[in-house]
């Protein structure tokens, strides 16, 4: 989900993440999609790199899907058996916390972020503990949990070796299954050179993840407490679910006496067997390996320790009370929306300014603050292509328009893009003007200078080259060789 709402921050949830340059070096609030895409495109180089880095995984999801002859039928499963848990979610709610209670785990529930940040850091006070491994959690970054623990004492240490690098360069994630791909190994080789003193110039990815991994078994030698997120919990079982490549989940669990495992509501999954339909989509979705290499069933604490479950709502019942949006909870957070979008593709993840970027945020972040993000909705093209990949079938194109409708009666829209689209509505409700307005655009393109051109266009002129005019219209053509208009 997005950031934490302005009450949520008010009351010590942590400020959401800084927008940041693909160096890591420029930080501030968020200026809109537009000026914050722009610091990424500046770049080129990086990104025509980060482009064909996702399209990369795309690919692969897309042969992955195409090996499993049942993979139309896995996904019109997951997207019914989504759409009944979030109909019937606070009945399955019940059902968890009774079951996860009956084996020996402790539910806690946070009405926001600022509840969330709260409960764990009570958890960890009053256990004496200072030092924490987390593994990947995006809703810990959504609730800014690090910066929040860090200034009371606490260290957090992310063992996700992609959160491990962004964390050294004082970054967020910029995707949320890959959150250093905006970063290149060589900038790694550094960043390791400096942080953990490798070898000058090395940027050998084996010898850097070998690295990585001795600084990191001293971390969890060291913890006194793991906190993960949930990727599935199991209503009829009360069992919860982590998936990873790394296995730094598991070392962070079993080592410590203290698991807090911290998920939104709408992680849930009515019973057991409907984790066989999402765990077959959700690596395939994601990275297009046939199954995710750790997927860690938790049903309650290990012997002699303890664990902690945190269900967030942050917003989630009242987008759920929202017919347009609720599907948007389905989400299973694979990041193959992103991998396609030729927007993200080319943008960067840091040009959302949400925790969850891509499409995906697009439809999350104007509701937790429409005025904040009023812009994402329009960082579209409606090509409709993260719809195609939804493991679960999320109609992302049709809730990002009718996001666009919104935000324009609501008045989030820039005026400038409201009184374009009043005037082309004025212009193409009359046949009359249309044609006019053809006649004269026309004209514009042949005698004004290009540049004046590209410029009166606005952002979408100075990033492509104007075709030529036609030298009649369509109109003009059928005129001619029908005889009649």
């Amino acid at each position: 989900m997005s950031a934490p709402s302005d009450a949520a921050v008010a009351a010590g949830a942590g400020a959401p993440p800084p927008v940041h340059h693909p160096g890591g070096r420029q930080a501030g609030p968020y200026p809109g999609h537009p000026a914050a895409a722009a610091r990424f495109t500046a770049d080129v180089a990086r990104a025509h790199w980060h482009d064909e880095s996702l399209w990369f995984v795309r690919v692969k999801r897309d042969r992955a899907a195409a090996q499993l002859p049942a993979w139309e039928r896995l996904r019109e499963l997951a997207e019914q058996i989504k759409a009944h848990a979030l109909a019937n979610l606070a009945g399955y709610l019940e059902e968890f916390e009774r079951n996860a209670t009956a084996r020996g785990a402790t539910v806690h529930w946070a009405r926001d972020a600022a509840d969330h940040n709260r409960i764990v850091h009570e958890l960890l006070s009053a256990r004496g503990v200072t030092r924490v491994v987390k593994s990947k959690s995006m809703l810990t970054e959504e609730c800014g949990l690090n910066p929040y623990l860090e200034a009371r004492g606490v260290e957090v240490v992310d063992t996700d070796l992609g959160e491990r690098i962004v964390q050294f360069r004082g970054e967020p994630p910029s995707h949320i299954v890959l959150p250093a791909i905006h970063i290149k190994k060589e900038e790694i080789g550094a960043l390791f050179h400096e942080k953990l003193g490798t070898a000058a110039g090395a940027s050998d990815p084996k010898y850097l993840t070998e690295a990585a991994r001795g600084h990191l078994r001293e971390k969890f030698l060291a913890a006194q407490a793991g906190i993960t997120g949930v990727n599935f919990a199991v209503a009829d079982t009360g069992a919860v679910v982590v998936c990873t490549n790394e296995g730094n989940a598991d070392m962070g669990t079993a080592l410590p006496p203290l698991h807090i495992a911290c998920m939104g509501l709408e992680k849930l999954v009515p019973r057991a067997e409907d984790l066989g339909v999402f765990l077959r989509l959700l690596a395939r979705s994601a990275t297009g390996q046939p199954v995710t290499t750790y997927s860690t069933h938790f049903l309650g604490p290990k012997p002699g320790g303890e664990l902690h479950l945190v269900l967030v709502d942050n917003g989630r019942s009242a987008l759920l009370a929202r017919d347009p949006f609720r599907r948007a909870l389905s989400c299973i957070r694979c990041g193959a929306c992103m991998n396609t979008c030729p927007v993200f593709r080319r943008s960067g993840g840091y040009s959302y300014g949400t925790t969850v970027p891509g499409p995906i945020g697009s439809v999350l972040g104007p509701a937790q603050g429409p005025g904040a993000h009023a812009t994402l909705p329009f960082a579209s093209t409606l090509c409709g292509s993260c719809a195609d990949v939804c493991p679960v079938r999320i109609d992302l194109h049709h809730q990002l328009l009718a996001w666009r409708r919104e935000l324009v009666a609501g008045g989030h829209a820039p005026a400038g893009k409201t009184l374009a689209l009043r005037v082309t509505a004025w212009i193409f409700a009359s046949p009359w003007r249309f044609a006019a307005a053809g006649r004269l655009a026309r004209a514009a393109l042949r005698l004004l200078p290009r540049g004046l051109v590209a410029r009166l266009s606005g952002a979408w002129g100075r990033q492509r080259e104007l075709p030529a005019p036609p030298a009649e219209s369509f109109r003009d053509l059928y005129r001619r060789t029908h005889g009649r208009p």
